[in-house]
């Protein structure tokens, strides 16, 4: 590739690279032409261009006007097919996993971010117990134990016909029952294994470009031999590299392989200490001290050791960012699972000992392992909002999410969904095996699940009735926010007396008092993990206060106490059935339907973009494949062409821009100006993870970056204001608020009326062009091309487009 020099005029070659946002965009659709060619890239994630523009590269003479368009489409990585759909079983898990980067910033507290980091880890921990106890409850307890036992209930499914007890069969001794029983909830640990290790594979495994040590100054520079005469880069002082430009952040192939490891390990040590449990109380009332016994007591001692075993994995050690760490732990990785499935093993064939005599009545022993649960959830929140209190004590940010307290409340958030889609299945099981009886009322067929469940059940239509309240003070502040911006629409318009028409004003009005919405999630979330943090110990002292016996939950109470009660309970159960059967029937039709695909889609996009740090099996992070692609591309495209970049992203697609700006090394850097328009970056993640988008990670980004500009709207429920302001001589990074619709009446431009766009369409204002122009001219010109042997990112290997 031959030198040129730049046309200085034009400056020289010059890019833009367009990220989508949320529920994704086709190529045709971004670069607005239905003729695209793929340029690099797979059918996950590809760079696309214009067929008219595939070689703009070599002729920058031909585009003196404007940058040449590239599309980044990324869609694919998170609802790219319907079986993805299925990924809404693992939620609990994904806002698990958002609470850790929940925490607020510190600086110099590096116990505190660790025990935080701990307390995390120990609440995700929690939720894989928990699902693999309710499967144990549906599968060993409810199926194997009470209706395989009962001979009226096994008589009405005749596929549990062979496990009846009154038959006599090999299989018919409660052992074998549960042995076989045990197999549901170690194939689910199973296939969470497999999932995780299959998107491990896909995603984590995408190295990121190799850049410099984290301790070299993020500010822009130009390196040496390759500045233009009369060139000049700003410089930029010399400041720490903030967390998400850590050359180890989007690569944690190490933290995922060990939290898999011990998560795979505690869901087969719970199957195994399920059995054990069962098995325990008759071999010691029938086979006190003989060999039975004995191996009884040592696969016991055996499932504390594994269990203490995990604790110690989980607790020692986090996220290592600081270098790419590309060590794995094989042994590690490999044995723990193993000892573990090898020890569910030996408590399978031991269960399945003949002991003659045992009838399967009741419940199975262990009811207390719900309760213990949740007390330990409720303890591991508490700690977890007394450390993110001390972390944000120091520096408190008026504008971060409930104080410092968003990671607290969101675990409380994910073990609340824990407990209300395993409580549900347990239901709705018993419900289903129980025919036209009623689980633990004494007219049923089986004794039902753990009277916990009824109580959890019961305070379910409390908490709605709870949340009635904030919601009713949202609704009415917002109609009177509506009435009193008219005023304001009136005056951003300018409209004469004349041209009023009231029916615009109190739509455009309605639209943005309806967009401030986002910003009043907080107390919503607060209001709902405080309540279900009371009421799940309320929950907990009331099914210990009747003494965990099934159908006496409201025992000693009033009468009126007692039937409405009992009536919250009925309720509450139907409830939690009813919204586990919606997550699976959402589920299943997002084979079906491309729309709720979409929409399915949308929730994961927002909430799968930060990596799994706490909880290995929930869905994997789409950005550590997507920043080190876009990473990759500015840092390849500017070393071999040497020309300007603006990279232009929309919605979540900003987010993943200025995660790969931070990844860019300072060189890099100061050839590349940064677009943002609906964006979330401060108004939602700003406040909800301050640690690493707050005032101070922005406006790091503003100095070390060449040049930003954010585009907003008031009836953008999503996106909104940077809050960056102007300093050492660079503009600050917000231009004023786009006026949406961008007329109010019928003109001469615009003869019929234009619609409210809100958080679309950003590209078709004429301020979009303005500012993307703006920023290519506070560009330097560009550089002399580099060699075509050198096209790596940061001059070392690598495969450039």
């Amino acid at each position: 590739m031959s030198s040129a020099t730049p046309d200085p005029k034009s400056g020289g070659a010059a890019l833009e690279l367009l990220v989508h946002g949320v529920g994704g965009t086709t190529a045709a659709d971004m670069l607005d032409d239905p003729r695209t060619v793929r340029i690099t890239g797979d059918k996950t994630a590809a760079m696309h261009r214009r067929r008219d523009d595939v070689d703009a590269d070599e002729h920058p003479e031909r585009y003196a006007d404007g940058p040449v368009p590239e599309a980044y489409c990324w869609s694919n990585l998170t609802s790219g097919n319907g079986a993805r759909a299925l990924w809404l079983l693992l939620l609990p898990f994904m806002v698990a996993n958002l609470a850790h980067w929940m925490r607020p910033p510190s600086e110099g507290r590096p116990g505190l971010v660790r025990l935080y980091g701990v307390l995390v880890r120990l609440v995700a921990l929690t939720l894989t117990v928990l699902l693999t106890a309710a499967v144990c409850e549906v599968a060993l307890d409810l199926t194997a134990w009470q209706c395989a036992g009962s001979g009226a209930c096994a008589a009405q499914r005749s596929w549990l016909g062979f496990l009846s007890a009154e038959r006599g069969g090999w299989w018919s001794a409660p052992g074998r029952r549960l042995t076989l029983a045990a197999i549901a909830p170690a194939a689910l640990v199973g296939l969470l294994w497999y999932l995780s290790n299959r998107t491990w594979s896909a995603y984590e495994a995408q190295r990121p470009p190799v850049g410099y040590d984290s301790d070299t100054p993020a500010g822009p520079a130009t390196p040496a031999g390759t500045a233009q005469a009369g060139t000049v880069v700003p410089a930029t002082p010399a400041v720490p590299r903030p967390a998400l430009g850590r050359p180890g952040f989007w690569y944690g192939r190490r933290l995922v392989a060990r939290l898999r490891a011990a998560h795979t390990a505690a869901g087969f040590l719970t199957v195994a200490a399920a059995l054990a449990r069962a098995t325990a109380p008759q071999d010691h009332r029938t086979a006190h001290g003989t060999l039975r016994e004995i191996l009884g007591w040592t696969l016991q001692g055996g499932i504390a050791v594994l269990a203490v075993v995990v604790l110690w994995v989980i607790c020692r050690r986090g996220r290592s960012e600081r270098r790419l760490d590309l060590t794995l732990e094989r042994a590690l990785v490999s044995w723990l699972p193993g000892a573990a499935l090898l020890l569910l093993a030996l408590t399978a064939a031991h269960a399945a000992w003949a002991r003659p005599g045992w009838r399967s009545s009741g419940t199975l022993p262990g009811d207390t392992v719900f309760g213990l649960l949740t007390l330990a959830q409720g303890a591991f929140v508490v700690a977890l909002g007394v450390v993110a209190l001390l972390l944000a004590r120091p520096r408190r940010d008026p504008r971060t999410a409930l104080h410092g307290l968003g990671g607290p409340a969101v675990a409380m958030l994910a073990c609340a969904l824990g407990g209300v889609m395993t409580g549900g299945v347990a239901q709705r099981m018993a419900d289903w095996l129980d025919g036209s009886g009623t689980p633990g009322a004494g007219d049923g067929l089986i004794t039902g699940p753990p009277v916990l469940l009824s109580w959890q059940a019961s305070v379910i239509p409390v908490l709605l009735l709870l949340l009635l309240v904030p919601t009713a003070l949202l609704v009415a502040r917002t109609l009177v926010t509506a009435r009193r911006t008219r005023s304001v629409v009136e005056a951003d318009y300018g409209t004469a007396d004349r041209d009023r028409d009231r029916l615009r004003t109190d739509r455009i009005a309605a639209v943005r008092a309806g967009a401030g919405l986002t910003d009043s999630a907080p107390v919503l979330v607060g209001v709902v993990a405080g309540a279900t943090l009371l009421l799940g110990a309320a929950s907990v002292a009331g099914a210990w206060a009747s003494g965990n016996v099934p159908g006496r939950a409201f025992d000693g109470a009033h009468p009126a106490i007692t039937s409405a009660a009992t009536a919250a309970q009925a309720l509450g159960s139907w409830m939690v059935g009813f919204g586990f059967l919606l997550f699976v029937t959402w589920g299943r039709r997002a084979y079906k339907d491309q729309s709720a695909r979409r929409t399915i889609g949308i929730l994961w996009d927002v909430g799968t973009f930060w990596p799994r740090a706490a909880h290995p099996f929930a869905p994997p992070c789409y950005a550590e494949r997507a920043v080190p692609d876009l990473t990759w591309r500015m840092n390849s495209w500017t070393r071999r062409t040497g020309g300007r970049l603006v990279i232009s992203g929309h919605s979540q697609g900003s987010v993943l821009a200025a995660a790969a700006v931070w990844q860019l090394a300072p060189a890099t850097r100061s050839r590349v100006a940064l677009l943002t328009y609906g964006s979330p970056l401060e108004r939602l993640y700003g406040r909800w993870f301050p640690a690493y988008f707050g005032p101070e990670a922005l406006s790091g980004l503003h100095r070390t970056v060449h040049c930003w500009s954010n585009l907003f709207r008031a009836t953008d429920p999503i996106g909104g204001p940077m809050r960056v302001p102007a300093e050492d001589g660079r503009p600050a990074v917000d231009r004023p608020a786009l006026l949406d619709p961008v007329v109010y009446g019928r003109t001469r431009e615009h003869p019929l009326p234009e619609p409210i766009l809100g958080h679309s369409d950003y590209q078709a204002d004429p301020a979009f062009a303005a500012a993307r122009a703006a920023l290519l001219d506070r560009l330097p010109p560009a550089l002399p091309r580099q060699r075509d042997n050198d096209t790596s990112p940061q001059g070392s290997s690598g495969k450039s487009s």
